[in-house]
Order: structure tokens, then C-alpha cells, then sequence
């Protein structure tokens, strides 16, 4: 059983291998962070479900991931959404038994994947959230990202006020399709990023695009070509993506600069490695790159974040 719904609350259970303080972690390397909150050990989401806009916050419970609307329950229906978000958002669904059987033959990986068990790819379920996180992203460092999203966040998305603390949700597609470059030019959006975002928000609203259609098609080149389509979207970005919102195990941002310094810290070289010598240390990690580069973007949080 993935989760019961207790009507006012929802129990969800996880595999063995969850370490929910681990995924906190993650949740919370930026203060800047606008769609999520953290307080007392509880994550605070808000979210717009049929038209609703659903407050419900996380917290461990003893066999559990304990959910719970503080401003009052949902529907049945709305309840079943949040849990199958959830159960997404933590990629609950994936076995990582062949994972840990690999990382304990590789010198690299075997101590990290010990000193984090149970840390799970934190996702963003939603595509066009998770283009667009990528996108802005792209050759900035990551403050300055965190800034752009909170900015865009609270331009465009909706919000929700509750014991005076303000609850955001991502802007939709279809919100971001109507604007002007110049719109997001306002926000400090290069020229290019406003032209890439709108660009993917109006293949969205047409139907172009879609998660459910990316999905259809499970070879792994099939949807990174699908990606890499799109103007704006790149190797890395469709890598990203395809790890953080498709949830694809062998996906590997090669390129990624936080990956090229943990290996360099691993490896404890005086230069960042080669794409070519990253691929020779990768041959072991062969169908779970994703979860390989996680956990060595966790590595590196005690210098920086990820």
C-alpha cells in the first residue's frame, strides 16, 4: 500500500531506502525558495487542483510521511491528488536496491552513497515548472537563478495567505504564453531566456507539448531528441529535465559544472576532470547516472549548494 487516506490527513508510506531528513536537505539549500516552505522539520506546499488552491504540509510521522491541510481537508478526490504528487515530487516510486548494490563497488560513489542513504532525486512533477527552472539556470550561478525564479514566482503565480505567511504557486503555461518578451525582460530575464520561456509556455497551451506525450514514447533517446527540440533546451537542460520531472535514471547532465567540482573533489585532483574522463569514471554507473550525479551534488553541499 502507497498511502491511506485517513480523510483529514493522508499516511504515505515509503520504501525502506527514504531518509526524509536527507530530502529536507535538498528542499532547503535556498533561503530564496519560493514554492516551498520549511518549518520545524515540515515542508509547506501549495498547490492548484481543480481550480483550488490546496495548502497540506509533510512531516515524518513514525512509519509514515504524515500529510496534513492546515487550513482544512480537501476532497477525497484533491486528497488523491496531493498524495500522488507527493509520491512523485519524492520519486518514491523508484526501486534503488541495484542502485546501492552498484554504488558499493565504486570507489566514488561507495562513501557517499553510505554517508546519504535514503536521499531520493527530488522532483518537480510539473514540465512546465521544471523547463522553465532549467532554462533559468542556464550559465547563471545559482543565487542569482533563485532570485530570477522568486521574481517570476510572485509576478505571475497565485498565492495563498495563511497565519500570515504567504504560499505561492508556479504561473501557469498558459499565464506565461499570453505575456510579452518584455515582460520577463523587466524581471531581468536575458532576451533569449524571456524568448525561450514564453516560446515553450505557447508549444504548451497549443498542445505541442506535453508531459503525458513525452511519457508515451519510454526510449530514453526518443525523449531526449523530443527535448532538445524545443529552442532554448539543450543537452543539459533535456538531461535535467528528463531526470528531475521524467524521473529517468540513465539521464546525465555531463556538462554540469556542480558535477565536474564534486568529481574534482572526489578525486581530489587540482583541475576538473574531462568529459571524457568523466565518461570512462561512469561506464559502472551505466543506467543510474541521475542518482549517481545527485548524490554527488549532495557532496558537495558542505562547501556550497546545488
Amino acid at each position: 500500500m502507497k498511502w491511506a487516506d485517513q480523510e483529514t490527513y493522508l499516511d504515505i508510506f515509503p520504501p525502506k531506502e527514504f531518509n526524509f531528513e536527507e530530502c529536507l536537505v535538498y528542499l532547503g539549500r535556498s533561503e530564496q525558495e519560493a514554492l516551498h516552505q520549511i518549518k520545524n522539520q515540515e515542508v509547506y506546499k501549495l498547490l492548484k487542483i481543480n481550480h483550488q488552491l490546496i495548502l497540506f504540509k509533510i512531516r515524518k510521522s513514525i512509519h509514515s510521511l504524515r500529510i496534513e491541510f492546515p487550513n482544512g481537508a480537501p476532497s477525497e478526490n484533491i486528497r488523491r491528488q496531493v498524495a500522488d504528487y507527493v509520491w512523485e515530487w519524492f520519486d518514491l516510486d523508484t526501486d534503488l536496491t541495484n542502485f546501492y548494490i552498484m554504488s558499493q563497488s565504486d570507489k566514488i560513489l561507495e562513501p557517499i552513497v553510505q554517508k546519504y542513504s535514503g536521499l531520493r532525486i527530488m522532483g518537480i512533477p510539473d514540465l512546465f515548472e521544471a523547463l522553465v527552472w532549467a532554462i533559468i539556470g542556464q550559465q547563471i550561478n545559482l543565487t542569482f537563478a533563485y532570485t530570477l525564479k522568486k521574481r517570476f514566482v510572485e509576478q505571475f503565480g497565485e498565492s495563498l495567505s495563511f497565519e500570515g505567511e504567504i504560499y505561492w504557486v508556479h504561473p501557469t503555461f498558459q499565464k506565461i504564453a499570453s505575456l510579452e518578451v518584455e515582460d520577463l525582460r523587466g524581471l531581468q530575464f536575458t532576451m533569449r531566456k524571456a524568448e525561450y520561456v514564453i516560446g515553450i509556455a505557447e508549444a504548451m497551451t497549443s498542445g505541442e507539448l506535453s508531459k503525458e506525450a513525452l511519457l508515451k514514447n519510454q526510449d530514453f533517446q526518443a525523449m531526449h531528441k523530443s527535448l532538445t527540440a524545443i529552442r532554448g533546451v539543450g543537452a543539459w537542460t533535456a538531461d535535467y529535465v528528463l531526470m528531475k520531472c521524467l524521473h529517468h535514471p540513465a539521464a546525465f547532465p555531463i556538462a554540469d559544472v556542480g558535477l565536474h567540482n564534486a568529481l574534482r573533489l572526489q578525486l581530489r585532483l587540482n583541475r576538473k576532470p574531462s568529459i571524457e574522463e568523466i565518461r570512462e569514471i561512469a561506464i559502472n554507473w551505466e543506467g543510474w547516472q541521475a542518482y549517481a550525479t545527485f548524490y554527488l551534488w549532495r557532496s558537495l553541499y558542505e562547501q556550497q549548494a546545488i
